[in-house]
């Protein structure tokens, strides 16, 4: 069976690798095109997904435009049976109506909930206590594809979306290889997505991470493991932009103003919310790196009284 594999991140590489190391055919990877990043903006940055076909000796294709007649030609020309999606952007029908067999994509939740761009943030945001991947078959709607095979992941109280991630990425790649197993062998059944379960996961915007202290501490503790370690849930300190990556909570009841900063200067910071305070352990100011509270309180020598 011939496939072409679409996706960029480190996530989708996992998924790429299995199928590789129990010998199916990659015809060709269709990735990200190539950017300038780095320090300066002046490194040629290549997607993870790239990297990982280059040593393998897979052919990659880096379309600008999806739509391209050179990129539908070459497509047409491979003859895939199958397209594997998994983190790429959306593709246009001529491109996943294409391979005899189908296109299938690996989504980062239990479908239909959480679909859109940030299914693992949101999840985790949303106090969820299981998530989960799921393969389906592409077809116009985004994420409303005919499900192949689905595998539930615990979220445990202190999971963050980085350790999530990881998780999943595994997890994702093991079903990514029993979707192909199955298309392969003719063994499958499809489960029609019910729309009205549905619930969304857009794309996370800076303008949306603040963190709000007028919540109680359990929507906040969610709200910074659902942001970290990327983007990042922050908080304005004299006019500067500080991310909190790891906090715990507090359940007390006082008088103090809500957004009330506490400090020893030494190992302890916590901010006042609806219903206790927010116990800051790992921090990014704006311009510096990521520290713990006590390497930041170690170089701080004063802290407004509240956090607006």
């Amino acid at each position: 069976m011939k496939i072409i594999f679409m996706g960029t991140p480190e996530f989708a590489v996992p998924s790429l690798d299995i199928l590789v190391q129990n010998g199916y055919e990659i015809a060709a990877v269709v990735t990200a095109p190539d950017s300038m990043g780095g320090r300066g903006g002046k490194q040629l940055i290549e997607s993870a997904v790239k990297k990982y076909a280059v040593e393998k000796q897979i052919p990659v294709l880096q379309p600008e435009k999806l739509k391209s007649p050179a990129f539908i030609d070459t497509l047409k020309n491979i003859k895939a049976d199958i397209q594997i999606v998994v983190a790429f952007r959306m593709l246009p029908e001529m491109v996943w109506n294409m391979p005899p067999l189908g296109t299938f994509n690996l989504h980062g939740s239990l479908l239909p909930k959480y679909r859109g761009a940030a299914p693992i943030n949101h999840a985790i945001i949303n106090g969820e206590k299981e998530t989960g991947v799921t393969s389906f078959k592409l077809k116009h709607e985004i994420d409303t594809g005919d499900i192949l095979m689905q595998k539930t992941i615990p979220i445990s109280d202190d999971e963050n979306a980085g350790s999530l991630h990881d998780k999943m990425k595994m997890i994702g790649a093991e079903v990514v290889l029993e979707t192909v197993k199955m298309i392969e062998n003719g063994d499958y059944t499809f489960i029609r997505q019910k729309d009205e379960l549905a619930s969304h996961a857009p794309k996370i915007f800076h303008e949306t991470c603040r963190i709000d202290f007028n919540n109680p501490i359990q929507k906040i503790h969610n709200f910074i493991r659902g942001l970290s370690p990327y983007p990042g849930a922050w908080i304005q300190i004299d006019d500067k932009e500080m991310k909190i990556l790891s906090a715990t909570k507090e359940k007390i009841t006082d008088i103090l103003e809500i957004g009330t900063i506490i400090t020893d200067y030494k190992k302890k910071m916590k901010i006042k919310c609806a219903d206790g305070y927010i116990n800051i352990q790992q921090l990014k100011p704006e311009g510096k790196k990521l520290m713990s509270v006590s390497e930041f309180l170690n170089g701080c020598k004063v802290l407004p009284e509240r956090v607006d």
